[in-house]
C-alpha cells in the first residue's frame, strides 16, 4: 500500500469516526432509537484508532482501542460474555490469556534489565518502596472515602497493589527520563508481585473480600512470574530465530488486555451504570496522587530530578492486565475487576500527557 493510499484511508477513517459520533448523538437523543446509536458509538473509537495512525497522535491508538472495548461491552454486553459454547469468563481461559500477556511482556525484557539493581541500588530501593506502599494505601483511602461496595473497593486496592507494567517504560522513554532505572524497576516489581500484592490485599482488603495469602501468591506465580521466567529463557536462546513471533508478542499482549477490558466491562455493566462516574473520579485521583507522591517521595530521598520523574511514572502506572487476571481467577471479574477496566484507559491517557509534557520540558542534567 502506497503512502498516498494509506493517507487517504486514515483521513477517511477520521471522517467516518466524526460522522459516527454525530450519528450516535442524533439517533440517541432525537430519534430515541438505541440500537443504531449504540452501533455508531461502538464504531466511532474503532475508526478513530485507525485514523490516528496517520497523525502525530498515533501513540494513543492502544488507549482508543481500550475505550472502544469499554463502549462495545457497555452497548452489547451479551456479545462479550459468551462466544458460542465458550464462557469468556471461564477461569482457565482467563489464566491462559494472562499468561500469554505476561509472556509477551517478558519477551521485551532481558536479564540485563536487572543490572540496574547493582548500578543504582538506592534509586531502585526507593522506587520499589514507593511502588508498593503509596498506591495500595492511596487505593484503600479512596475506597473508604468514596464508600464503594466492598468487592469494588477491593478492586481499587488490588490495582494499587499490582506492579507497574511495560507502559511505564514507554512513557519514561517519551519523557526522556531515566529509562535504565524505569526498566529495572519494572522488572524487579514484577518479580516481587507474588509477595507484595497478596500481602497488601490481606492487610487492606480482607474485610471486603476473602483473601487467601498463599492461594493468591500461587496464582500470581502462575500468572506473572512463570511466564516472565519462561520469556527470559526464550530471549536467551532465541537470538535471530523466531523473529516474527517476537514481533507479534506485544500485539498479542495488547489484544489480551483489550479482551480483559471488554469482558470485565460486560460482566460489571450494571455496576458501572450506577457508579461508573464515581469510579472514574477515583481513577483520576489515584493516578494523580501516584505521580505526585512518587515524585516528591523520591525528591525527599535526594534523588536527581530525572530519576524522580521516572519513579513518579512507575508509581502512577499500574499493571491493569495483572489486576484483571487476578480478579478473573478469583471468579470476581464483574466486581473486583471493574477498577482495572476503568483505571487502565485513564492511566494510558494521563501517562501520555505527562510524558509529553516532560519531553517538552527536559531537564538540563538529563
Amino acid at each position: 500500500m502506497t503512502e498516498q493510499i494509506k493517507s487517504a484511508v486514515y483521513k477517511t477513517a477520521l471522517g467516518l469516526s466524526a460522522i459516527c459520533l454525530l450519528g450516535a448523538g442524533i439517533f440517541g437523543t432525537l430519534y430515541k432509537t438505541p440500537f443504531p446509536a449504540r452501533l455508531l458509538a461502538t464504531a466511532c473509537p474503532i475508526l478513530l484508532a485507525v485514523g490516528l495512525s496517520g497523525t502525530p497522535f498515533k501513540g494513543f491508538r492502544f488507549t482508543i482501542c481500550i475505550i472502544a472495548a469499554v463502549l462495545a461491552a457497555m452497548c452489547f454486553p451479551e456479545r462479550f460474555l459468551n462466544f458460542g459454547q465458550i464462557n469468556l469468563r471461564d477461569r482457565r481461559l482467563i489464566l491462559a490469556i494472562v499468561q500469554m500477556v505476561m509472556f509477551g511482556m517478558g519477551t521485551q525484557m532481558s536479564l540485563n534489565d536487572f543490572r540496574g539493581v547493582i548500578r543504582m541500588p538506592k534509586a531502585v530501593v526507593i522506587g520499589i518502596a514507593c511502588q508498593y506502599t503509596i498506591m495500595p494505601v492511596v487505593g484503600f483511602l479512596l475506597a473508604k472515602i468514596f464508600g464503594f461496595p466492598p468487592e469494588i473497593a477491593a478492586g481499587i486496592i488490588l490495582i494499587g497493589s499490582c506492579s507497574s507494567g511495560l507502559a511505564s517504560n514507554v512513557m519514561n522513554y517519551i519523557a526522556g527520563a531515566n529509562l535504565a532505572l524505569s526498566v529495572t524497576l519494572t522488572a524487579v516489581a514484577q518479580l516481587l508481585a507474588p509477595v507484595f500484592t497478596p500481602m497488601w490485599m490481606k492487610l487492606l482488603a480482607a474485610e471486603m473480600v476473602e483473601v487467601q495469602f498463599f492461594g493468591m501468591m500461587k496464582e500470581i506465580i502462575l500468572m506473572v512470574l512463570l511466564p516472565i521466567v519462561v520469556a527470559l529463557l526464550y530471549n536467551a536462546v532465541r537470538k535471530e530465530r523466531l523473529e516474527r513471533l517476537h514481533r507479534l508478542m506485544p500485539v498479542l499482549s495488547m489484544t489480551g488486555i483489550i479482551y480483559f477490558t471488554a469482558v470485565t466491562t460486560a460482566a460489571g455493566r450494571d455496576h458501572l451504570l450506577k457508579i461508573g462516574a464515581l469510579l472514574f473520579l477515583a481513577a483520576v485521583l489515584h493516578n494523580a496522587l501516584g505521580y505526585m507522591l512518587g515524585y516528591w517521595a523520591a525528591r525527599l530521598c535526594r534523588l536527581d530530578q530525572n530519576s524522580c520523574r521516572t519513579i513518579a511514572i512507575e508509581v502512577g502506572l499500574q499493571n491493569g492486565g495483572m489486576a484483571s487476571g487476578i480478579a478473573g481467577v478469583l471468579g470476581k471479574l464483574d466486581t473486583v475487576g471493574l477498577a482495572a477496566a476503568i483505571f487502565s484507559p485513564w492511566m494510558n491517557v494521563s501517562g501520555s500527557i505527562l510524558a509529553n509534557y516532560w519531553h517538552k520540558h527536559k531537564l538540563k542534567d538529563a
